[in-house]
């Protein structure tokens, strides 16, 4: 299992709105020409977030986009769900997208895979953009004393 472009992506765009959350709507063109993305791209994934109802857009000449909640309201998992859909280590566990088996009930290492999927959708569901936020202030202050 790897995290696309798309989901990690994601989550940086969306951190760039939580550190704006104060001061209203954020353009996409702001975000991509801090993040050096293409405006396209971010598009993309905002049209997913919005659909998921994560963000919110405002047209006009002040418009922009804006997290739907605080920042301490929006998990990761919540935005890597909404641009990638279900987080599943294996295709033998998990929701969905899960294959059913022929040997699962005589799986040595089926608990093993399922308690993977477990952790990382919990360590994912449990952070959240206000949680990165405070880490990025942290960053910044250890390196203001360096």
């Amino acid at each position: 299992m790897r995290l696309s472009t798309k989901g990690r992506y994601g989550v940086m765009a969306m951190l760039q709105l939580a550190m704006h959350y104060d001061q209203g709507t954020t353009s996409l063109k702001d975000i991509a020409r801090q993040m050096d993305y293409s405006d396209a791209y971010l598009e993309q994934l905002f049209a997913l977030l919005k659909k998921e109802r994560l963000i919110t857009s405002h047209r006009g000449p002040k418009g922009g986009y804006r997290l739907s909640k605080e920042p301490h309201g929006i998990t990761v998992g919540e935005i890597i769900r909404a641009l990638e859909g279900p987080i599943e280590f294996s295709t033998c566990v998990g929701g969905s997208e899960s294959v059913p088996c022929d040997r699962s009930p005589h799986c040595v290492t089926k608990d093993l895979w399922e308690q993977i999927n477990d952790s990382i959708n919990s360590v994912i569901d449990h952070v959240t953009l206000g949680d990165l936020m405070d880490k990025n202030k942290n960053f910044k202050q250890q390196g203001k004393r360096s």
